[in-house]
């Protein structure tokens, strides 16, 4: 079995954030959360959880990304104990990264998760520049918006690395919408020149554009990817100019390549939700037992897509 990374859900009750996208609200299964100190078998448990740790990095992943269905940083507890499991695993993950908004890193909590969890890489989720629209389609509680471009330059002074997760959204249109990219190949490369040298702008290693995903059911998240989901011929501009203006670096386990594009990584993810393992080309590899990653959930147990519960593997 080959996987790229591992997933860590983080345990929360509830997301402090609203996302209009948010694919945890499109389906409603739920897990139990045994990575609770104040479980009666909590030492069962944590024997359990560390060697899930250890199965997954003995089947090829290298990376953690701390992330879930809620922001990892409202468990700081719980991220604290992850820390110590890096210190108590024998061989530990030296490539951690977090998913996150940015809502509530402030600089002493950069601090912690550099100092203490480990963390090496930052992958900021944005849905727009302007950040009063981004907190608006975030959902972020009021007065508790998130200044990009200051979290941005505080994320590079620690010396993490920053990747910026572009979750593409009407926003990201250009102000005259009337434009068609689609018969006009100048204006979809300048387009598509502006929205990188914009992240580049604010201090971006890599980028990913994530492609919005909407599920089958008719939840009020599904419905406004379908009405503000980038249009596919500014989708297609993206890719081309990536395509023919980047190098590309090598293909990611899952199919997806990797380019050099203004200084910066740059991959273009259209299966957020890891449905399958695919080539360019979307035709399924033959390998079966590749994954995109695999996902750590609070019930101890390892899964390989999100939405599915039989996805079960240990």
């Amino acid at each position: 079995m080959k996987a790229q990374s591992l997933s860590v859900v983080v345990p929360n009750k509830q997301c402090i954030n609203n996302c209009a996208f948010c694919v945890s609200h499109m389906h409603t299964e739920e897990y139990k959360n045994l990575m609770d100190d104040g479980q009666p078998l909590f030492d069962l448990y944590l024997k359990d959880y560390l060697k899930r740790l250890d199965f997954a990095q003995r089947n090829g992943c290298n990376t953690v990304m701390l992330t879930g269905n809620t922001e990892p940083q409202q468990n700081r507890k719980f991220l604290t104990y992850f820390g110590l499991f890096m210190q108590m695993m024998r061989n530990p993950f030296d490539w951690i990264e977090i998913q996150t908004t940015g809502l509530l890193l402030d600089r002493n909590y950069l601090r912690f998760l550099r100092n203490h969890v480990g963390v090496n890489l930052i992958s900021l989720s944005v849905s727009s520049f302007d950040d009063d629209e981004n907190a608006s389609i975030i959902g972020m509680p009021e007065g508790m918006k998130v200044n990009l471009r200051q979290l941005c330059a505080d994320i590079k002074e620690y010396d993490f690395t920053l990747r910026l997760s572009l979750n593409l959204n009407k926003s990201f249109l250009p102000e005259k919408e009337d434009i068609s990219l689609g018969d006009n190949l100048v204006a979809s490369m300048v387009w598509a020149e502006e929205l990188f040298k914009k992240c580049q702008e604010f201090g971006a290693d890599q980028v990913t554009m994530r492609v919005l995903y909407a599920s089958d059911n008719q939840t009020p998240q599904s419905k406004w990817v379908k009405e503000h989901a980038m249009p596919y011929e500014y989708l297609t501009a993206i890719g081309n100019h990536v395509q023919s203006c980047g190098k590309p670096l090598g293909i990611l386990p899952y199919g997806a390549t990797k380019y050099s594009l203004h200084g910066m990584s740059v991959v273009v993810d259209n299966d957020c939700m890891g449905k399958g393992v695919s080539n360019e080309d979307n035709s399924k590899l033959p390998e079966q037992d590749t994954y995109k990653y695999l996902i750590l959930r609070p019930d101890c147990k390892l899964y390989s897509q999100w939405d599915d519960k039989a996805s079960l593997i240990f």
